[in-house]
């Protein structure tokens, strides 16, 4: 695409324009985006849990994305090992609980997502080890592990289930938040995000919105008696931010991914700041 026709592509203006912004102005565009985005799902989806189904599904194309780039590439560049390993140590926090708390379904697909997650771990650190990026994949692990446990200790459940029980269950919610962080760490080391990888990290960031809009969505349609349900004191509301935040994590990625993907770009192209 030549200069000109940037220059009169609509999105290409509004980047723009919106990259020149002081980073409080960001910060308020991207609350009102999601304000509208969250009333708009409230208006199409009638029925609130297919937004929770729409975004396993999400997570399950991501996931054969990734399979697809480190079976038929045969590369695992640009991948965060760390980060595969942090989601693989919450969903095998979060399926004991499941085990021991509450049985269901989404205790399957955790089960199928962390043998997905091992068999990435494997791939990675193994069968594709010299195309691995161990130099740029530098976020500590324990930089993310500590304060989450610190924090489980601090602010978990208050149900009638062993406190063990509780603190490992905060424990995954507070972890899962955040463990993409190596990943964005990586990518914003290698600056240029190769289609595959960027495929999969946009389809966590889809992912996260649409399980923060279900859980935002469910609690307004509850009138707060989801967040009531949850517990007492602190937990229920640190369960709702800490789905915010895993939102927010990847927003100003996602930003980046549609950008490029609406001028044509077969990678994404990251500046300097956005991790």
């Amino acid at each position: 695409m030549g200069p000109l026709r940037r220059s009169k592509n609509p999105v290409y203006v509004l980047s723009s324009w919106v990259r020149r912004q002081p980073p409080k102005i960001k910060g308020f565009l991207a609350v009102i985006t999601g304000i509208v985005s969250l009333l708009f799902l409230k208006l199409v989806v009638h029925d609130h849990d297919n937004l929770f189904v729409a975004a396993e599904a999400i997570h399950a194309l991501g996931i054969s994305v990734l399979i697809y780039k480190l079976t038929k590439e045969k590369t695992c560049a640009g991948l965060s090992l760390k980060s595969q390993e942090l989601t693989a140590l919450f969903l095998a926090v979060r399926l004991y609980c499941s085990f021991v708390m509450e049985y269901d379904i989404h205790t399957l697909l955790d089960l199928a997502t962390l043998a997905t997650t091992i068999w990435v771990i494997y791939m990675i650190r193994y069968k594709l080890r010299s195309t691995y990026m161990d130099d740029l994949d530098n976020l500590p692990i324990y930089y993310v592990v500590i304060p989450c446990a610190l924090l489980a200790l601090a602010i978990h459940p208050r149900t009638t289930h062993y406190i063990v029980n509780r603190i490992l269950w905060a424990f995954c919610v507070y972890l899962e938040a955040v463990s993409v962080l190596p990943q964005l760490r990586t990518m914003q080391n290698t600056r240029v995000v190769e289609p595959f990888t960027a495929h999969y990290v946009f389809a966590l960031g889809v992912v996260r919105f649409l399980s923060c809009a279900h859980w935002i969505l469910q609690v307004m349609d509850s009138h707060g008696y989801l967040l009531t349900a949850l517990g007492h004191g602190l937990w229920p509301s640190m369960v709702l931010l800490s789905e915010i935040v895993q939102t927010f994590i990847l927003a100003d990625f996602c930003y980046y991914y549609v950008k490029s993907v609406v001028g044509g770009q077969l990678v994404v192209r990251l500046p300097a700041g956005v991790v």
